[in-house]
């Protein structure tokens, strides 16, 4: 069933404004996980930031991918690290997805409940689930580059996930 279907409404086809404030509107219909992408530089800097453009690639060899606009500040720390964290938020975690997500807030690490991992950068405690990923390989596409990681070691809370959808916070239903 088609979402014309669904509502009775015929689809218009014809809408042809890819401009970035449309696509942003209509790709928000797709309800995403929140996590927050954590390294550390060589110069013991911890670097971190809020996505949800994360997702699962392959299982054998265990593949995930994520992606970074090319613009950001943080481009390099992520592209010449040799290990990074994706903490996956959940419920009730809206408050550090915010401050990730926010240019403004100098070290976000600050008063943020942290572990470390066995390879030397931070994770977020309290996270539905935690991956730790070696930088695998990334390529450009578009105005983000791709990020691999390949999945070292994971750990899990039985927690309802953080979820966005349509410019806001949510979570799922029981």
């Amino acid at each position: 069933m088609t979402a014309g279907q669904a509502t009775g409404q015929p689809l218009d086809w014809g809408c042809t404004d890819l401009h970035p404030k449309v696509l942003r509107g209509v790709l928000g219909s797709y309800p995403t996980g929140v996590a927050i992408v954590a390294t550390r530089c060589p110069d013991g800097r911890r670097v971190g930031l809020t996505i949800n453009s994360f997702a699962s690639l392959s299982l054998d060899p265990p593949l995930v991918l994520w992606s970074l606009v090319n613009h950001s500040p943080n481009l390099a720390a992520f592209r010449d690290c040799s290990h990074f964290t994706i903490s996956v938020l959940a419920s009730g975690q809206e408050k550090l997805a915010l401050r990730f997500a926010s240019a403004a807030v100098p070290d976000k690490f600050e008063g943020a409940p942290l572990h470390e991992v066995p390879e030397g950068v931070p994770a977020i405690a309290g996270a539905v689930a935690t991956l730790v990923c070696a930088n695998d390989q990334q390529r450009p596409a578009g105005d983000h580059l791709l990020l691999f990681g390949r999945v070292l070691r994971v750990a899990s809370v039985a927690a309802t996930p953080l979820v966005f959808h349509a410019g806001r916070f949510t979570a799922l239903a029981a």
